[in-house]
């Protein structure tokens, strides 16, 4: 009888202490913006200055995210990693959390292959900012450019653009000889006349312009060149306060561009080693409004319609399901 009371005893002191450490599982820390059970010590954002991203220049410039997230003790760490697909393996890999701005094909091409992976904003929309160059003077519109040599990026925003604009012309990819390059390659190639048209973005375009290349074309009636904000779905489910916090410190960033024009102009230029003449010029190709409306989500589907016409992607996704 002595031993049953031990025993109670015990049994009564443990089940104390294990109500207390379910207590503190779920308590808030200090700052009151996370529990211990979602406890987040590193956030890994990927960093894309180019074509001009100016929200994530002024992002990490005004370390805007290590002032929200360092009250959490929250490291905060930008790789530089410029190539969608790159982005979304280390987003599989479970290495990067948020694509701070990433092409939708990228996003919907990994989300195809199984990868989970979410978008929770647009990035930004510029159809201005991606063109079809040449150096050639024989060379004037579209339909110049048939049994010509055309380099860029396959399986991007610039690719979907020559599609789209030849696709007009009633023209097709076999009609051109198109050979799959970056831009900075490209745009070597078109000054050095080893191809006839390049296909460039951002930065790139005041710099080729400058160097004697014209635009045959922009995107301009053809697509949105649209550029989201993605993020890990296993993260999204399991932070999603992060998650709320992270677009809010966006929206801050946003807020900076409109109220200091100026000094976010500088910032620009000096990150993207363009003038502050270009970057005011380009500024105005952009709409950087985060919010995902009813037409962003048909461009997503043009965009998706694209790669499967052009064999890149065998099944199809439900892209409002790809929203969260």
């Amino acid at each position: 009888m002595k031993i049953s009371k031990k025993l109670s005893i015990l049994i009564s002191a443990a089940l104390i202490t294990s109500t207390a450490l379910v207590g503190c599982g779920t308590q808030a820390t200090s700052s009151g913006n996370q529990t211990q059970e979602s406890k987040v010590s590193n956030i890994n954002i990927s960093y894309v200055k180019s074509p001009l991203n100016v929200p994530s220049i002024v992002e990490k410039k005004k370390n805007l995210f290590e002032d929200e997230f360092s009250k959490d003790n929250i490291k905060v760490t930008f790789p530089e990693i410029t190539e969608g697909s790159k982005m979304t393996e280390a987003v599989a890999a479970g290495s990067l959390d948020f694509c701070n701005a990433i092409g939708a094909t990228s996003v919907i091409l990994a989300a195809a292959n199984g990868v989970d992976i979410k978008i929770i904003g647009m990035y930004s929309r510029a159809p201005k900012a991606f063109t079809i160059m040449s150096k050639d003077p024989n060379i004037k519109t579209i339909v110049d450019l048939k049994g010509k040599k055309i380099v860029g990026p396959k399986g991007t925003i610039l690719h979907q653009l020559l599609l789209g604009a030849l696709k007009n012309e009633n023209m097709k990819i076999g009609d051109v000889q198109f050979i799959n390059m970056g831009i900075p390659e490209g745009v070597s190639a078109l000054m050095s006349g080893s191809a006839d048209a390049a296909l460039v973005a951002g930065a790139a375009v005041p710099q080729a312009v400058s160097k004697g290349a014209r635009i045959i074309t922009t995107g301009e009636g053809i697509l949105d060149a649209t550029i989201v904000i993605a993020a890990s779905g296993k993260f999204i489910d399991k932070h999603p306060d992060i998650v709320k916090r992270y677009m809010s410190v966006h929206d801050k960033s946003l807020k900076f561009m409109k109220d200091n024009p100026e000094e976010t102009y500088k910032l620009a230029a000096e990150e993207t080693k363009l003038t502050v003449e270009q970057v005011k010029e380009m500024y105005n190709w952009y709409n950087f409004d985060p919010k995902i409306t009813d037409k962003d989500i048909r461009e997503l589907e043009k965009t998706q319609d694209f790669l499967k016409e052009n064999g890149m992607l065998k099944k199809t996704i439900d892209i409002k399901g790809l929203i969260k």
